[in-house]
């Protein structure tokens, strides 16, 4: 007859589980090996249920937040001019390009200089309302000129 160690290892071999959970799954079925491994085997199957129901519910989150921001522009104006315009997700993926590379933060950071003194100004239009007039956008305007 094998030991409760051997039991324990064989546990751990076929589920991948530590030692202490293969202990109490080995002691909550009684010693019966085959009956741990099934045991720990129903345990997971509802624990990857809810990871599904989780997973598919992160998915549905990060769709909405990509279609508020596809919904979102970010423009650079000069005046009444403008001069670029692009989806605040493309934007929130640059800042992610900053925040791994310093040559483009450096870059960044120096187009943010230019535009303070050529007098740029930046425009987030959320415009999720089409159809409408202009005076119905909900606009915040940014102008680096004001700072300070």
């Amino acid at each position: 007859m094998a030991s409760d160690l051997e039991k324990i290892d064989i546990i751990r071999a076929r589920t991948g589980v530590s030692y202490n959970e293969a202990k109490q799954a080995l002691d909550d079925a009684g010693g019966d090996v085959v009956q741990a491994i099934i045991n720990m085997e129903e345990g997971n199957s509802h624990c990857c249920g809810k990871m599904r129901g989780t997973r598919e519910e992160m998915f549905k989150r990060v769709k909405g937040l990509w279609n508020q921001g596809q919904e979102t522009k970010i423009k650079v104006k000069k005046d009444d001019r403008t001069v670029f315009e692009v989806p605040a997700t493309v934007g929130a993926l640059g800042l992610v390009g900053v925040a791994v590379s310093s040559e483009l933060a450096l870059l960044g950071a120096l187009g943010g200089v230019v535009a303070m003194t050529r007098k740029y100004s930046l425009e987030i239009d959320k415009d999720g309302n089409v159809g409408q007039d202009e005076d119905a956008k909900d606009n915040t305007q940014f102008d680096p000129r004001n700072i300070g």
